[in-house]
C-alpha cells in the first residue's frame, strides 16, 4: 500500500477553536467555471479558483481535449474557449480521479460531441453509479455506456441530440447540470423539472455567459444551440468547506469563529438553517455578491445544542454537509434524525454507514436506517476510525475532537486533496491539535 494511501490523522482533544479564517474557493463553482469557460467563445478569467485535485482533475481533462488554459498563480488562471464546435477527440481516456461531480458533468459535455471519450477514475469513482446520468442523456439522442452502471463510461460520437421534458426521480444538481450542458447541443428546448431545490451555480453561470435559462417553478430550461461569450468568474470561498469549521465554532468557539467571504448560495446553505433549528449562535453578514452568487462573512459562537427531527425538504440544501452535522448531533442534547438522505449512500463511500460506525466506535448512540441516521447525542470517547478515503468523513472527525475525551486516529486521509488542500493548516491555526502522519 502506498504511502499516499495510509496517511492519517492524530486529532487530541481541543477544547476552543477562535479566530478569523478565508476557506479556498467553492469546487463546484471552479469546475462549472472551467467548463463552461472551455466552450465559450473569448477569454474566461477566473479567480478564486479551487486548486484542489479534483478541480485539476476538470483542468487537465479540459486542455486534453484542446482547450488552452493559462494558469497565472495558484487561484487565478485564463481559458481560452474553443467555442461550441472547437473541442477535440482527446489522445487518451480522460482521467477525472475521485471527481464525481466532473465524471458527472462531462457526461454531459461531451455527450453531443463528434468523437468518441472515456471517462474513468480513482477505484473510489470507479464504483460509484452513473446510469442515472446516462439513461436520461440516451434519450436526448447519446451513445453511452457504463460497465454495470459504473465507470468506465463509454461516450460515442453522435450527430445529433435532441430537447426533453425530463422530471428528476431523486433531486441532484448534477444529473440537472449534466443534461442542461448536453441541452446546449440539443435541438428545441430542454426542461427539467426537481423534485426539490438543488444548487443552482449552472444556471447561475449559464447566465453570466450570456444564455437564456429561464425558470417556473420547479422546471429549469433553455434551447439548444446558445453561444456563449466568456467573461471573467469569480470564485467564492466553498461553503461546503466552511461548513467544518461552522460547526467546530458552535462546538468550541466561546469567544466566536469568523468565516470571510464564504458564498452564501440559497441553494448551498441547509446547514446554517439545521443548526440554528439546533439553537447555534450564528451570524450572516452579507458582503454583497461575486458575480452571480452572494457571499457573506459568518460568525459562530459556542452554542448548546438541542437534537431535531430534520426537515426533508432542508436535505437536499445540506447534501454534502450531513458527516460534519452528524458531529454536532453528536454533540448536542437528545436525539437527532435524519431521514430522506439516501443519496448519501451512493457519494465517496457510503456516508450513512461510514458516519454510523465512526461514531460508534466512539461511543455515541446511533442507528442507520435505509434512508438516514438516527443518532442520540452524548459522551465521545477517542478510537480508530476508517474514513474509507471519503475526504468529508475525515474532516468531520477532526472536528470532533473538540467533543472528545481522548485521541482519535482518522485513516485514510489523503482524498481531502481533492476538495480542501491546507485543511490541516487551517484546522491548526483555529485551535485544533491535529497532526498528519504516514
Amino acid at each position: 500500500m502506498s504511502e499516499r494511501a495510509t496517511r492519517r490523522y492524530l486529532v487530541r482533544p481541543a477544547r476552543r477553536v477562535e479566530g478569523t479564517l478565508s476557506v479556498p474557493g467553492d469546487k463546484s463553482i471552479s469546475h462549472r467555471a472551467l467548463m463552461l469557460g472551455g466552450i465559450a467563445e473569448g477569454r474566461t478569467d477566473i479567480s478564486g479558483f479551487l486548486a484542489s485535485e479534483d478541480c485539476l482533475a476538470t483542468l487537465t481533462a479540459l486542455r486534453a481535449l484542446g482547450v488552452e488554459i493559462e494558469r497565472r498563480n495558484e487561484i487565478e488562471l485564463s481559458v481560452q474557449g474553443a467555442g461550441r464546435r472547437g473541442l477535440r477527440a482527446a489522445a487518451d481516456r480522460l482521467d477525472m480521479g475521485n471527481a464525481g461531480t466532473a465524471m458527472r458533468l462531462f457526461m454531459g459535455l461531451l455527450a453531443g460531441q463528434p468523437f468518441d471519450s472515456t471517462l474513468i477514475g480513482d477505484a473510489s469513482l470507479m464504483r460509484r453509479p452513473m446510469e442515472r446520468v446516462a439513461q436520461p442523456l440516451r434519450s436526448m439522442g447519446a451513445s453511452i455506456r457504463t460497465h454495470e452502471g459504473r465507470p468506465p463510461v463509454q461516450i460515442q460520437a453522435v450527430s445529433k441530440l435532441v430537447a426533453i421534458d425530463y422530471t428528476l426521480p431523486v433531486a441532484s444538481a448534477q444529473v440537472k447540470s449534466a443534461l442542461l450542458l448536453a441541452a446546449l447541443r440539443a435541438h428545441g428546448r430542454t426542461s427539467v423539472t426537481e423534485p426539490a431545490p438543488t444548487r443552482d451555480h449552472t444556471e447561475r453561470m449559464l447566465r453570466g455567459f450570456g444564455v437564456d435559462v429561464t425558470r417556473e417553478g420547479a422546471r429549469v430550461s433553455l434551447m439548444g444551440g446558445a453561444r456563449l461569450s466568456g467573461c471573467p468568474v469569480k470564485v467564492p470561498g466553498d461553503f461546503s468547506s466552511a461548513a467544518f469549521f461552522i460547526v467546530a465554532g458552535c462546538l468550541g468557539a466561546p469567544d466566536g469563529l469568523t468565516l470571510r467571504g464564504v458564498g452564501i448560495n440559497p441553494t448551498r446553505t441547509g446547514l446554517l438553517e439545521l443548526l440554528k433549528l439546533m439553537g447555534a449562535d450564528i451570524e450572516v453578514e452579507p458582503q454583497g455578491s461575486d458575480g452571480a452568487e452572494p457571499i457573506a462573512d459568518i460568525h459562530v459562537r459556542a452554542s448548546a445544542l438541542a437534537g431535531i427531527r430534520v426537515p426533508e425538504a432542508l436535505v437536499p440544501l445540506a447534501i454534502d454537509e450531513f458527516p460534519v452535522f452528524f458531529i454536532a448531533a453528536a454533540a448536542a442534547r437528545g436525539e437527532t434524525l435524519v431521514t430522506a438522505a439516501g443519496e448519501l449512500r451512493v457519494k465517496e463511500s457510503d456516508r450513512l454507514a461510514v458516519m454510523a460506525d465512526g461514531l460508534t466506535r466512539l461511543g455515541i448512540e446511533c442507528e442507520l436506517l435505509a434512508d438516514g441516521l438516527r443518532v442520540a447525542g452524548g459522551t465521545m470517547g477517542g478510537g480508530r476510525i476508517d474514513s474509507h478515503g471519503d475526504h468529508r468523513i475525515a474532516m468531520a472527525f477532526a472536528i470532533a475532537s473538540l467533543i472528545a475525551r481522548e485521541p482519535i486516529e482518522i485513516e485514510d486521509v489523503a482524498n481531502v486533496a481533492t476538495s480542501f488542500p491546507g485543511f490541516a493548516d487551517l484546522a491548526r491555526r483555529a485551535g485544533l491539535a491535529l497532526s498528519e502522519q504516514a
